[in-house]
């Protein structure tokens, strides 16, 4: 089995919330997520919905100030961007990080928000998952070919030529998110990753399952997108999760926790939570903090659960 890879996500959108734009601060946190052992930090991507700094750009920053772990988009939304431009960042900050990036994407979740961020940019929301795909396709030709003509539903274009191209051969990996059965045969048919946030362990184990079946001779790195909020007394930390998620989502934590991977309380039962989703196949976790202070947040995760995932692993 191969080794459980732990990653942090940076709190753009937390700090946001906080009234705090401080992308240095970001990177710094990027660089010391790295000397505590994660092993991938991770920026996500709203623009308008929930506005944030730029993942792109703060990684770019951060591959600069980081050697080893690796960087990802959880997620990106392709939609919003033309392929051509978006496949160019790409390429560059792959050839930036050395070959560190993975590239995270989804549609964007179906809810009135999200539909006013895709019309802010004159966008039919309605098309989202089409444009999706067929920017993926795109934009693994552009990485690949040295001159691209391009025929499709959404964009056409002819005789492109992008430089640099991407360190690795065809690009970074693509991970999608999503779960239920569209996506899920969308991951085994585009993806090489899958990176989703089930609410528990059992329907990760299912559709994982449902995954492997359909790409019997490729592999799909599966990975989880998951929230934790830590304290030694559960009742706190479960007070703490509702305050962060309500202020985060504008949401009641019952009904995004019945959509998404999330937990409250120590750090004992935070790391036996996570080895439920490990043992159902997960490889790469993703991990989102709810506190108000993420300095200390990272630290407490790092010296606390970091330890007993990588006793667990290698048991």
């Amino acid at each position: 089995m191969a080794r459980l890879e732990i990653g942090y996500l940076l709190p753009t959108r937390d700090q946001a919330v906080l009234g705090e734009h401080e992308p240095g601060r970001l990177v710094r946190q990027a660089r010391r997520a790295e000397k505590l052992g994660l092993d991938s930090v991770w920026a996500g991507d709203s623009p308008v919905t929930r506005p944030r700094a730029d993942p792109l750009l703060l990684l770019a920053a951060v591959a600069q100030a980081t050697e080893r772990v690796r960087l990802g988009t959880a997620v990106l939304l392709p939609a919003l961007r033309h392929p051509i431009l978006l496949a160019h960042q790409l390429a560059t900050l792959d050839r930036l990080s050395e070959g560190r990036l993975v590239a995270g994407m989804g549609g964007g979740f179906p809810n009135p928000n999200t539909q006013a961020q895709f019309a802010a940019v004159a966008i039919g929301f309605a098309s989202r998952i089409s444009r999706m795909e067929e920017s993926i396709d795109a934009m693994r030709r552009l990485w690949s070919e040295d001159a691209v003509s391009y025929r499709g539903k959404h964009f056409a274009f002819d005789d492109v030529r992008l430089a640099p191209r991407p360190s690795r051969p065809g690009g970074p990996p693509i991970w999608l998110a999503g779960s239920g059965g569209p996506a899920l045969q969308r991951v085994a048919r585009l993806a090489d990753g899958w990176l989703p946030y089930p609410p528990t362990a059992a329907m990760y184990a299912q559709e994982h399952q449902a995954i492997e079946a359909a790409t019997p001779r490729r592999p799909v790195t599966p990975s989880l997108y998951a929230t934790l909020c830590l304290h030694e007394d559960p009742q706190q930390a479960r007070q703490r999760l509702q305050s962060s998620i309500e202020r985060y989502y504008n949401a009641p934590l019952k009904l995004v926790a019945s959509i998404q991977s999330m937990f409250a309380g120590t750090a004992r039962q935070a790391a036996d939570w996570l080895h439920g989703y490990a043992a159902a196949g997960a490889r790469h976790l993703v991990i989102r903090l709810a506190t108000d202070d993420h300095d200390s947040g990272l630290e407490e995760f790092a010296d606390l659960v970091l330890p007993l995932l990588r006793k667990e692993d290698h048991q």
